[in-house]
């Protein structure tokens, strides 16, 4: 177990549910992810706290496997990983300066992507006011139209040949928006539209692959791809088998068991009528720890391999789970179920709360403890 943010055992044995990160399955991703877009490095994404699994130990290990490249959304998430890395990690900060935070940037070592010509004009001026070249990225609309230079702009700033004065320009990025769909049309739009973008400005290292546009051709590349939920396992296309080591194992702890009649019924809005005798097992796990109430007798759990469903509604601090098929009494309270694990991915979880691997993980909540194993 790792120094800082992991779990003690006392919070471990308190703990309603346990999260447990396998550092050494992250680092294996990290690995896969590098030798599918060589020569182009990897840098790696721990914005939201790493997808929910803990942004300081995840990017500690990500460093020693190599890694030199980070991206957060937020100043205060680089400010926060800044005190964990060593200064020979750049953190780039995707949202870029908010107005009057950019002495923050310089403070804490922190490279700001610009996205607009507000940010460029800003982050120009402060270069100008300390007296040496400052470094940024500059992120431009490729087509996602979400953040980043418009052709206006980008127009606009071409055309000024001041704009860029005191910049040392990084990294020149975009973002993909259908790259988990290899077939989208949107892929080869956005590609050449990124082509013609960037050969407008300076000669400079360049950016476009996102974690599934890794597994695209190599002409989407270029010199960095940025690797966010491939780290933590997620697959990156979903009609297709899954290459990366599954990361995360959630496990819950059950509260009680109880025995119940044909006819009881379980939990709010009493939507499970038991058919016979059942024995249930209310376990510690509820849409305040980031199970999804939608995923109510959609998504089980197990136990030493056993499928258990779950029934009843999700509530805000548990489940409930039939165990019936369990030998009597060999399910205790204080034991261990898991809701994540290779039996239930979490991709798995997403498809039957008919979201995204994403919100499953970055929803899982403080309350977990969190165990990080290997590295």
């Amino acid at each position: 177990m790792r120094d800082g943010a992991a779990s003690t055992p006392a919070s471990l044995l308190r703990a309603g549910a346990v999260l447990t990160v396998d550092l050494d399955a992250l680092c294996a991703n990290y690995r896969l992810l590098c030798a599918r877009v060589a020569p182009a490095a990897g840098a790696a994404v721990v914005k939201a706290d790493a997808y929910g699994l803990g942004a300081e130990p995840v990017a500690r290990a990500l460093f020693d496997a190599g890694c030199r490249d980070f991206f957060v959304a937020h100043l205060d998430e680089g400010i926060r990983l800044r005190a964990g890395l060593a200064e020979a990690a750049r953190i780039f900060v995707l949202h870029g300066p908010m107005p009057a935070t950019e002495d923050d940037f310089l403070e804490h070592g922190l490279v700001p992507v610009l996205n607009s010509l507000h940010q460029v004009r800003a982050w120009s001026a402060l270069a100008a006011h300390v007296g040496r070249p400052l470094a940024a990225a500059l992120q431009i609309d490729t087509g996602m139209h979400r953040m980043g230079l418009s052709l206006d702009e980008l127009d606009t700033l071409v055309g000024e040949d001041a704009a860029l004065r005191g910049i040392d320009l990084r990294l020149v990025m975009s973002h993909l928006a259908c790259a988990d769909e290899p077939e989208h049309p949107h892929n080869t739009h956005q590609l050449e539209r990124f082509r013609a973008l960037s050969a407008r400005l300076p000669v400079s290292p360049a950016s476009l692959a996102n974690s599934s546009g890794s597994f695209l051709d190599a002409g989407f590349h270029y010199d960095l791809a940025r690797a966010g939920a491939a780290l933590y396992g997620i697959a990156p296309h979903a009609d297709a088998p899954n290459p990366l080591h599954q990361v995360v194992r959630l496990q819950a702890r059950v509260v009680q068991v109880r025995r119940i009649e044909a006819g009881d019924q379980v939990g709010y809005g009493c939507r499970y009528t038991a058919p016979a005798t059942r024995f249930v097992a209310t376990v510690a796990m509820g849409y305040a720890d980031g199970w999804l109430r939608h995923l109510s007798g959609r998504a089980g759990a197990f136990f030493q391999g056993t499928a258990l469903p779950q029934i009843g509604t999700v509530s805000m601090d548990s489940i409930t789970l039939d165990v019936s098929v369990l030998p009597s009494g060999r399910l205790q309270p204080g034991d261990l179920v898991d809701l994540i694990c290779p039996s239930q991915t979490v991709d798995d979880v997403a498809a039957r709360a008919g979201t995204i691997g994403y919100e499953i993980l970055t929803g899982l909540g403080p309350r977990l403890a969190r165990r990080y194993v290997g590295n």
